[in-house]
């Protein structure tokens, strides 16, 4: 890449965003620094620069670790670098720091620290820079892809056919428990019961168990057992002969013959009726199956996966659900874990989709502006993977192309305030009047807008509450349950 431009980006930053320390590093695809500025160093403009100090080294390494930009108004009370040794001088006070990878390594670090006697870095700070680096960011990416998958390194063996995708992206131990699991069992012919929220990704799952394992070059067949109507449903699965029934004008083999020599995938089997359960229950002992309206048996070969959002167990107490076909189809369970239990991994998958979505649209990918970062990243998910999946597809319609997605492109569940995009300001007054509408806000959103318990969570009195609330016309509506 042109080093004038990336001087010109570096040049830019350290110029504006005032800092005692600041280090701007291009790293190549051997790990060799490109490039790199820096300013309150040892060495001066154009002369070798000295190491960071000790504390600044940790809090950088630490940065790097996270993978995500980092503002901190005060090092000592951040419990991101509780554990680090920062030794007792006390001069780095407040951080900013914007890592950036590339296929999985180190490509750009940005680091800035002021001492104690100047302000601490804000939000407004960590925007300018998030705008700053688009450019260098988008180079960078497409100068990687160019290249096979980044900066003059080979490219990277493609992942083995199926192997979990969007949904078992992740370092959660959950997540590592999941993957284990489906290669373990991948080659085996038991059945597979896979359980987890709505929008954790169960056909996934059977998807991953088909395609890498030693059925791969059969068939996989998915029927939603809640989705096809009751009198039409033993017809689909198990298929019917020529005039066994009024509209039987052939024969028809049903979907589990269909996928002999490879995967049956039955989702939301909870919802399967009690009748077909027990011709269900003789398929999975016998490997046969009958078509409605004949008499001789037909036999499959046949991997049964199925899945489920109920709770079977209630279902089987109830009796709605058979207990033997429970544990027949339970032999190997598979939980999928939900979103909101493994919130670290929501950055991980925020990106792949963005890389994802953005290049099926043709569209450069796009940067997430920290406010809006910080929404994605305290929502809780109830719709789990599928819900962030449709978040990201959606803000990147609204962007329309545009290289930073703004708060004001989120959907009104993950931005309830409706909170808009505001500039950095260098006005002290201004500054703190948008930090008090933010800050409300969003305590008022985590108390569910109940006025009272917000003032104690904040440490105001009620009386002073309602007094920033008026002075900044914020509105709250009836408390939540």
């Amino acid at each position: 890449m042109d080093q004038r431009f990336i001087a010109r980006i570096a040049e830019l930053v350290l110029d504006e965003v005032a800092a005692d320390r600041a280090l701007f590093r291009v790293l190549g695809g051997a790990g060799d620094r490109a490039f790199e500025a820096f300013r309150g160093l040892d060495g001066g403009p154009g002369g070798a620069p000295g190491p960071l100090p000790d504390a600044d080294e940790a809090i950088a390494g630490r940065a790097l670790e996270i993978g995500r930009p980092v503002v901190v108004p005060d090092v000592a009370r951040e419990p991101l670098f509780a554990d680090l040794e920062l030794g007792a001088n006390g001069h780095t006070r407040s951080v900013l720091a914007y890592p950036w990878s590339l296929g999985g390594r180190p490509a750009v670090l940005v680091y800035l620290a002021r001492n104690g006697h100047g302000r601490p870095f804000e939000r407004g700070d960590l925007e300018f820079l998030t705008l700053s680096l688009a450019p260098l960011l988008f180079r960078l990416r497409a100068n990687g892809n160019a290249n096979g998958g980044g900066n003059g390194r080979e490219p990277e063996a493609a992942p083995a056919a199926g192997r979990a995708a969007s949904v078992f992206l992740g370092e959660a131990l959950s997540v590592r428990r999941v993957r284990a699991l489906l290669e373990k069992v991948r080659d085996t012919d038991a059945p597979v019961f896979i359980a987890g929220e709505s929008g954790t990704g169960k056909e996934l799952a059977a998807k991953t168990l088909h395609e890498t394992g030693k059925r791969r070059n059969g068939p996989f067949v998915a029927v939603n057992c809640a989705a096809i109507p009751e009198p039409l449903l033993e017809s689909e699965l198990f298929g019917h002969a020529r005039g066994s029934f009024t509209g039987a004008v052939r024969d028809k083999a049903g979907l589990v013959e269909e996928a002999s020599g490879g995967t049956f995938f039955l989702d939301e089997i909870g919802d399967l009726p009690l009748a077909l359960q027990s011709k269900l229950l003789r398929v999975l002992e016998e490997k046969k199956i009958r078509r409605i309206g004949e008499t001789r048996p037909r036999s499959v070969d046949v991997r049964f996966v199925s899945a489920t959002n109920k709770d079977l167990d209630h279902e089987v107490e109830r009796g709605r659900f058979r207990q033997d076909l429970y544990y027949r189809l339970k032999i190997i369970a598979v939980e999928l874990p939900a979103l909101r239990e493994r919130p670290d991994d929501v950055l991980l998958l925020l990106n792949h989709f963005l890389d994802e979505f953005a290049r099926s649209m043709g569209r450069p990918r796009p940067f997430v502006s920290p406010v809006a970062l910080e929404m994605l990243l305290r929502y809780p998910w109830p719709g789990n993977v599928r819900e962030l999946q449709n978040e990201v597809q959606r803000a990147l319609v609204m962007a329309d192309g545009a290289p930073l997605i703004l708060e004001d492109y989120l959907s009104p569940k993950i931005n309830p305030a409706g909170e808009t995009y505001s500039t950095a300001t260098h006005r002290f007054a201004e500054a703190k009047a948008d930090f008090e509408r933010r800050f409300l806000r969003e305590a008022l959103v985590r108390c569910r807008y109940h006025r009272t318990r917000t003032a104690a969570e904040v440490g105001l009195t009620r009386q002073g509450l309602f007094k920033l609330l008026k002075k900044h016309g914020i509105e709250t509506p009836r408390p939540g349950p």
